[in-house]
């Protein structure tokens, strides 16, 4: 049922072009600004790098984490899906599946002209700015599902997605910067592995709380 409810999302993804493009275009503005703002002759434009990187991921996948429910609300289907004899639970882990699938596929194309604009060395410690990244996206994925329809009944749902998930995953943020800057410095995460366990942790917990959350959310 699962894979049903995500072959449907990402049929609806290829049709419509709703959530990829927002993805795309958001994070291609915020790598060309920030490659204008740092001068590449100067030494900071190598460390503001992992944060650069950071923030215009974080961008990126707030904008597009937005646009998560606008096929159902286009096309008054999101009652009728609540209403379906489907297990709301199962409805959330699909959403929140192929909102993953989108976010790894924008990433990997992020991670390529991030490498191009910045100049990126790529090592045998890059693994981890890679791993943090998923981490951040499972993350991310799943709370963005949650307060995605919790904000879509909202007036100011534009503000509203930003306001809730932005606090509570500067744990994501933390740990990503902090491990994308030993890979760009060629070095293992060593003291920073922490950050990484922390990231596990924080996507395990997030994924069970938002969906046992999830049901109450969408009740009338």
């Amino acid at each position: 049922m699962i894979w049903d409810l995500i072959k449907k999302d990402l049929r609806l993804e290829w049709r419509a072009r709703e959530m990829l493009p927002a993805f795309l275009l958001m994070g291609l503005l915020s790598l060309v600004v920030f490659s204008f703002a740092f001068d590449p002759a100067r030494p900071v434009r190598r460390e503001a790098a992992p944060g650069a990187f950071w923030v215009a991921y974080l961008f990126t996948a707030v904008y597009g984490l937005g646009r998560a429910f606008v096929a159902e609300q286009q096309n008054d289907a999101w009652e009728g899906l609540l209403l379906s004899p489907v297990d709301r639970g199962i409805i959330f882990l699909s959403k929140a599946c192929s909102t993953l699938i989108y976010l790894l596929l924008v990433s990997c194309i992020l991670i390529g002209l991030f490498t191009l604009f910045f100049d990126v060395h790529w090592g045998g410690h890059s693994w981890s700015w890679l791993l943090a990244t998923f981490l951040a996206s499972v993350g991310l994925s799943s709370l963005g599902t949650l307060f995605s329809a919790i904000s879509m009944r909202t007036r100011a749902r534009e503000v509203m997605l930003p306001l809730l998930l932005l606090p509570l995953v500067v744990p994501l943020f933390l740990g990503g910067v902090k491990l994308t800057e030993r890979a760009f410095a060629g070095k293992p995460p060593g003291d920073d592995l922490a950050w990484l366990h922390l990231m596990i942790g924080f996507d395990v917990a997030t994924v069970v709380v938002a969906w046992v959350l999830f049901e109450y959310v969408v009740q009338d």
